[in-house]
């Protein structure tokens, strides 16, 4: 699948509010002839992209409003020179970098580049080390970075403004990877090297039609500059018809009734608005860790939601990302535990299933926003309380948690399958044993039709 290849203002009219884009002043460098190399024909080049495109370099760079919100705007003009970086395009980036900064605005790049600039050399490899330094000081200063992957996003582009960003969409078809067309292995397997195949390895967080663009920056947008709440969240209601259960086997079958309500009903009933982030940035995804933010009240509140089923390195490492992206934006989190507890077969451990889970503890434990958990199934050892915000944890009704499943607790104490409804007791897992244990703060109430958003 191919994608059309628009000029980099054509690129900033498709997503932007009509007339709101507003160009900063390009920044002035004296170049010798031919440019900092002496490349015969250097200076020709640029002239003739210039003809070509009505541009001067390879990047446009400004402001403008997109939903109705003001944004720091870099769009690539890919017809000079193959949007590629030099100095001039590095003067340029940091520019706005610098601009959205001082203006508290967060960063939106419309990245089509095929990577470095040959005719300047190492001074154009070393424009990479200036984007990462800017960067890494709009992180610092709290501010949302997005990309928007077009075709192609290659090279040092994807590896620093794009693979850098807070936030990865993809157009359908664009060419996204480190290695260019012209660079790779010939029996590469192209999937690899596509905007659909980077979301599956978990590099982007989607893959967006051209037709849904503008609505889904502008929702980003509108997310990401919302009020944050005063404080922890309210966990969500229960969402099940169950009562607290009389033992604790009872508990552990009530978590594990077929069709009970799991994360997408809770986080459909709690959220307004809610918008996904796909993927560990390691190569892995996990269907059943669902991540993101969304608007609650019209106020911002990011989520991390196991699904019910065993949850693995990569969904650990998603999670981990998410609290840290929403620690550093001042946004509160909701975790939605409900999972038997971490994978366990090979793959998951070849996956770093260890690490992962300590990386998922180290990021709660380390949240200066406040977290809080609503236990809504089961709750299987280690694998979900990485999950679990201490001090702050809530419990459904129909949910359990316990320092191993009971039929594995009775195993390892060379029981009989048959003493696991006991053991479950001994093993205080009920909700309501969870509250007097001081494991969990309540046990949450069940949702009124008043109440549902």
């Amino acid at each position: 699948m191919t994608t059309t290849r628009l000029s980099a203002r054509a690129a900033i009219a498709s997503v932007a509010d009509p007339d709101s884009f507003a160009e900063l002043p390009a920044p002035r460098r004296e170049s010798p002839a031919d440019g900092p190399l002496a490349w015969s024909g250097y200076d020709a080049s640029r002239e003739r992209a210039t003809a070509r495109t009505g541009e001067e370099e390879s990047v446009v760079v400004g402001t403008a409003r997109i939903g109705g919100r003001e944004a720091a705007l870099v769009s690539f003009e890919f017809g000079f020179l193959g949007g590629s970086l030099g100095q001039r395009t590095g003067d340029r980036l940091e520019a706005a970098y610098e601009h959205a900064r001082a203006h508290r605005l967060p960063l939106v790049s419309l990245i089509a580049t095929g990577g470095s600039r040959m005719q300047e050399g190492m001074l154009a490899l070393t424009q990479l080390q200036r984007v990462a330094r800017q960067c890494v000081l709009t992180r610092a200063a709290g501010l949302p970075q997005l990309a928007v992957l077009r075709d192609p996003t290659t090279g040092g582009g994807w590896a620093t403004l794009g693979a850098g960003a807070d936030v990865v969409l993809a157009l359908p078809g664009a060419q996204v990877g480190f290695a260019g067309s012209r660079v790779r292995p010939a029996d590469a397997d192209p999937a690899a090297y596509g905007a659909e195949g980077q979301y599956a390895s978990g590099h982007v967080d989607a893959v967006v039609a051209p037709a849904d663009l503008p609505g889904t920056l502008a929702d980003w947008l509108r997310v990401l500059a919302a009020p944050r709440p005063d404080g922890p969240v309210e966990p969500p209601a229960a969402l099940a018809d169950a009562s607290p259960p009389a033992t604790g086997w009872d508990a552990v079958r009530q978590a594990r009734r077929p069709g009970r309500p799991h994360a997408p009903v809770y986080l459909d009933a709690y959220f307004d608005l809610r918008l996904p982030l796909s993927g560990d940035r390691a190569g892995g995804t996990d269907p059943g860790m669902l991540c993101g933010f969304g608007l609650r009240a019209g106020r911002a509140v990011a989520y991390a939601a196991q699904c019910g089923t065993a949850t693995r390195p990569a969904g650990y490492r998603t999670a981990a990302r998410v609290v840290r992206l929403a620690d550093r934006l001042g946004i509160p989190v909701l975790t939605l535990v409900d999972t038997p507890g971490a994978a366990n077969d090979a793959a998951a451990e070849h996956a770093g299933a260890g690490p992962a889970i300590a990386d998922a503890f180290a990021a709660l434990a380390g949240a200066t926003v406040p977290v809080t958990t609503l236990l809504i199934g089961e709750g299987g050892s280690g694998g979900a309380l990485a999950l679990a915000a201490p001090g702050n944890t809530w419990v459904t009704p129909d949910s359990y948690f316990s320092v191993i499943a009971p039929e594995l607790a009775a195993a390892i104490l060379k029981r009989p399958p048959s003493a696991a409804p006991a053991t479950a007791d001994q093993l205080h897992v009920r909700p309501q044993d969870l509250v007097a244990l001081g494991v969990a703060r309540g046990i949450v109430a069940p949702a009124t039709p008043a109440a549902t958003p």
